[in-house]
């Protein structure tokens, strides 16, 4: 099984989208999918349809206030979800204990043989809720639009996961960078991807084939609480996160 943490601390990339995405793309392949919303914001929640207020969430789960039975819950997409709300962004400065950037590699150990893949959306920055997700998980993806700002972060992002390894989690690597909000007829976009394809031979990420590209129908399918493919199953992007996926799981095998 993998567990996947989609990173990138610059917002607005699309990481909650690609994690939607895959954790629903992967489930109607037949696989056991479980999502974990690590964002204060919740905005994975939310775009799920999923419950996150009067419940347990991954706040409590990783306070160690709730069994994790008790926070996950099964979604109509045919995948389940530990939700996250706005409570979640005190836990900076609650989890101050030694061992702090495991707690939820501990959190999840009892269920992760229910699972195929764990998706972890994470939140824009690289504070101990993104480094609890990086020591959880066996790969990291990077969703980047093609702007100066996002390729920046990258290498930011980079000297964290190289922290990570040395000390918390040594087989962790990023399986990849996904250009998302991609207009491949701009030239900036262009230019943006070939600045990009320079960096990821420099921190030894493949970028993906695949590109996803702009589409309304992502945020039409959020505010429906649906995922892509069943809001929107002939449009741009829900073909372009159907061929990701299977780049995906052809890099797995």
């Amino acid at each position: 099984m993998q567990i996947i943490a989609i990173a990138n601390q610059k917002g607005g990339v699309g990481k909650t989208t690609t994690s939607h995405a895959m954790c629903a793309g992967l489930a109607q392949k037949g696989f056991k999918v479980l999502g974990i919303d690590m964002d204060p914001q919740g905005n994975f929640s939310a775009a799920c349809g999923a419950e996150n207020l009067d419940v347990s969430t991954i706040y409590e789960l990783m306070r160690g206030d709730s069994n994790i039975t008790d926070t996950i819950q099964s979604l109509k997409s045919g995948f389940d979800i530990i939700p996250s709300n706005i409570m979640l962004a005190g836990a900076e400065q609650e989890l101050s204990q030694t061992g702090k950037e495991y707690r939820l590699k501990e959190s999840i150990e009892s269920v992760k043989k229910k699972y195929d893949f764990i998706i972890i959306d994470t939140p824009p920055s690289l504070g101990i809720l993104t480094v609890n997700a990086f020591t959880a998980a066996t790969d990291i993806i990077i969703p980047t639009t093609a702007g100066i700002f996002a390729t920046t972060g990258i290498n930011q992002l980079n000297i964290t996961v190289k922290s990570v390894q040395k000390y918390c989690n040594a087989a962790l690597k990023i399986t990849g960078i996904l250009f998302t909000r991609f207009n491949p007829r701009a030239n900036i976009s262009k230019q943006i991807k070939e600045l990009t394809e320079q960096l990821s031979k420099y921190i030894s990420a493949p970028i993906y084939k695949t590109y996803i590209r702009t589409a309304v129908a992502i945020e039409e399918a959020q505010a429906n609480k649906m995922d892509i493919f069943n809001y929107a199953q002939k449009s741009t992007v829900s073909e372009d996160y159907k061929d990701f996926i299977d780049e995906f799981l052809k890099g797995c095998k």
